[in-house]
């Protein structure tokens, strides 16, 4: 399944702002823009999220911008529905 996701990097704490319809969210991340850490943050918080390895989270699209695309394997719209909307 792929994810869109546009990303506040710089924010006090991690968190999802708006789990609109699947597939489009937006985060909030503390890290900074700079050299993949944003990257790496919101691949964990959405591997933490969605309660499956960070592995099985791989960035496809977006690396140097705020609207990213990841590819989630072995999890469907349903799950991912499910589980970010518990996040509200």
């Amino acid at each position: 399944m792929l994810l869109r996701v546009r990303v506040r990097p710089r924010a006090a704490r991690n968190q999802v702002l708006s789990a609109g319809e699947p597939p489009q969210i937006t985060v909030r991340l503390t890290a900074p823009p700079v050299e993949g850490a944003a990257n790496a943050a919101c691949r964990a918080l959405l591997a933490d999220l969605l309660g499956i390895s960070p592995s099985r989270v791989r960035l496809v699209r977006g690396e140097t911008s705020r609207h990213k695309c990841f590819r989630l394997q072995t999890v469907d719209a349903s799950q991912v529905r499910r589980r970010l909307l518990a996040t509200r």
